[in-house]
């Protein structure tokens, strides 16, 4: 029974990790419009990405496009400052934004009927912004009160910033999106509008409609708002400074008295997931499980936590989606007395002895299982999947790319595993923070 049970499981999955529903076409202007069907709820998503996130940003100006990002809800020519969140709540209906390195984005979750009021209202602002001298100085003033809260007050985050600027040395993943706190207070009504009247363009966009739509209406409702706005004839090629070959290793000391528990953490540049070519970070996902996901399993947490009782808490960490390479990373927060060089030191025995030892077969086949459970139950979210396809469009991935990973993730193997950590683990392509209360520690 417990054998049969299994495989109904196993092919319960299969069946479930159909391609998704999505039609997209192009507008006239440029835009993408990415339409994907689920009618188990009568409610839609609706979002909208631009191709211009915080490495897009001009040379001192950082934090622009997440500065753009708060203006966007003031006013236009037909809406009043602050009225479009209000008018979107009065719907029943919810609505935010966010800027990564890659994009920035808009979205709102309503009843399916009340679609072509979103519509409408997001190709408004895409065209018509329209700033006050008090709209910047209010919301730099907001923008400055994130970082004071988000990244001054966490020594984690501050730390976390240092190690970045470390890794991309000439990269503009090395500023971090909310900015540099200098060049914030500098922020204008020239640099919002610049950045706006260049990347908010339909040519630079990706629309994705989710939810209890049908393809037609929403591709006649986009032609029908977003149609008019004319492209931008002067958008730029995304092309970014890239990083010259790392080959020293790179460390740091981060010292700041609020730190509790000190602890070291390790980031090594890491290959991104490529158009038609995701097979090592597909890999590297799994290696991340097997090195710092659960600690009764991962090889640094049974290794580290449990058989030297090192350290109280392991990980590792990957996330592919990049427009260009990322990072993969791993953190271990020593026990009580346990310094920080023997905790490195047992980090290092322990992925060298992972290396050499390989991976068991039943491991792989678990993770094999649990990778295909999670690409499955993901599909339930709607707005998570609108986000997926966002996301993947805006960082040169294609629906097509979208659609293979959950199979690209099962074609990998114990060999592919193995060959993408020797290429990424090298100590001369990491940087290596230990973050402490003081230097007193290290005595």
């Amino acid at each position: 029974m417990r054998f049969l049970a299994a495989l109904a499981m196993a092919l319960g999955l299969t069946t479930a990790l159909r391609a998704d529903e999505v039609t997209t076409t192009t507008l006239d202007n440029g835009l993408e419009v990415v339409v994907i069907e689920d009618h188990r709820a009568p409610a839609a998503v609706h979002m909208l990405w631009y191709r211009a996130g915080s490495a897009d940003e001009p040379p001192s100006s950082s934090g622009v496009a997440h500065f753009l990002e708060h203006l966007l809800f003031k006013g236009t020519e037909t809406i009043d400052a602050g009225e479009f969140s209000d008018i979107v709540a009065a719907q029943g209906g919810s609505d935010n934004a966010f800027t990564s390195y890659d994009y920035t984005a808009y979205f709102q979750r309503v009843a399916a009927d009340r679609l072509p009021l979103m519509m409408r209202m997001e190709a408004d602002r895409m065209n018509n912004l329209r700033l006050t001298e008090e709209d910047i100085a209010t919301e730099r003033g907001v923008i400055l009160e994130e970082r004071n809260q988000r990244v001054e007050n966490s020594p984690g985050a501050l730390a976390r910033e240092q190690m970045r600027a470390a890794q991309y040395l000439n990269h503009r993943y090395g500023v971090p999106i909310i900015g540099w706190k200098h060049e914030m207070e500098q922020l204008g009504m020239e640099d919002a509008l610049d950045f706006y009247d260049l990347y908010y363009s339909p040519n630079n966009a990706v629309l994705v409609v989710a939810g209890d739509v049908h393809p037609d209406e929403v591709i006649a409702l986009a032609r029908e708002t977003y149609g008019p706005i004319p492209r931008e004839p002067d958008l730029p090629e995304r092309v970014r400074p890239q990083e010259p070959p790392q080959t020293a290793e790179r460390r740091l000391v981060y010292e700041d008295p609020r730190v509790s528990q000190p602890y070291l953490t390790r980031s090594y540049i890491a290959p991104e997931r490529d158009s038609g070519a995701q097979e090592k970070a597909a890999a590297l996902t799994y290696l991340a499980e097997l090195l710092g996901g659960s600690p009764f399993t991962s090889a640094l947490g049974v290794a580290l936590q449990f058989d030297s009782q090192t350290a109280v808490y392991t990980s590792a960490y990957y996330n592919g989606r990049s427009l260009d390479d990322t990072t993969f990373g791993l953190t271990v927060v020593p026990e009580q007395g346990v310094t920080l060089q023997k905790a490195e030191d047992a980090m290092d025995a322990a992925i060298a002895d992972f290396l050499e030892t390989g991976i068991e077969a039943d491991r792989m086949e678990r993770l094999h299982t649990q990778l295909r459970a999670s690409e499955v139950y993901a599909r339930d979210d709607v707005q998570g999947l609108a986000r997926r396809y966002g996301a993947a469009l805006t960082q040169g991935l294609t629906v097509g790319d979208v659609q293979a990973w959950p199979e690209t993730l099962q074609s990998v193997t114990e060999e592919d595993i193995l060959t993408v950590a020797r290429e990424v683990l090298d100590r001369d392509r990491s940087v290596t923070a230990w973050v402490v209360p003081s230097r007193e520690v290290l005595q």
